[in-house]
């Protein structure tokens, strides 16, 4: 998701559009990178940059409650989506990676993705403090054997 979403960025696109419909549920970094997306949008001057569509409630309430509500637009009634969520679906391709991350790569990302989440709110950087401490850890002693 990260390279597609850079990819998209790098070509121009301000608003991109992430659809939950068929997804259950969410992990940390998943949403760490959401914000991440959004904070980059927003620097970039993008006014609707990130949005999600078919949040659904589970999706919705884990967005809530580490308040991305106010980084992302969660199922946005104006959106120019609206209306032709099927449409749209139905022409959609999967992505095709062009570079797999190695397990360093992997754990920078993570890294990363907890940073943007745990600097969304106080209360969330009481939250990950614990996993940030630790990723940092993780990758610092990743970077020490590569050399």
């Amino acid at each position: 998701m990260k390279e597609c979403a850079e990819s998209r960025i790098s070509a121009g696109e301000r608003c991109l559009v992430v659809d939950l419909e068929a997804c259950s549920g969410m992990d940390s970094t998943f949403m760490g990178q959401l914000a991440s997306f959004s904070t980059r949008l927003s620097k970039l001057g993008a006014p609707d940059g990130m949005q999600v569509a078919g949040a659904g409630e589970r999706n919705r309430a884990s967005l809530e409650d580490l308040g991305l509500d106010c980084l992302l637009e969660i199922d946005p009634p104006e959106a120019v989506w609206r209306g032709r969520e099927a449409e749209i679906r139905s022409g959609l391709e999967p992505y095709q990676p062009g570079h797999q991350p190695d397990v360093k790569e992997r754990a920078k990302h993570i890294l990363e993705a907890h940073k943007t989440l745990a600097g969304a709110s106080e209360e969330n950087a009481r939250k990950f403090a614990g996993v940030v401490g630790i990723l940092e850890k993780e990758v610092a002693e990743n970077e020490r054997k590569a050399d």
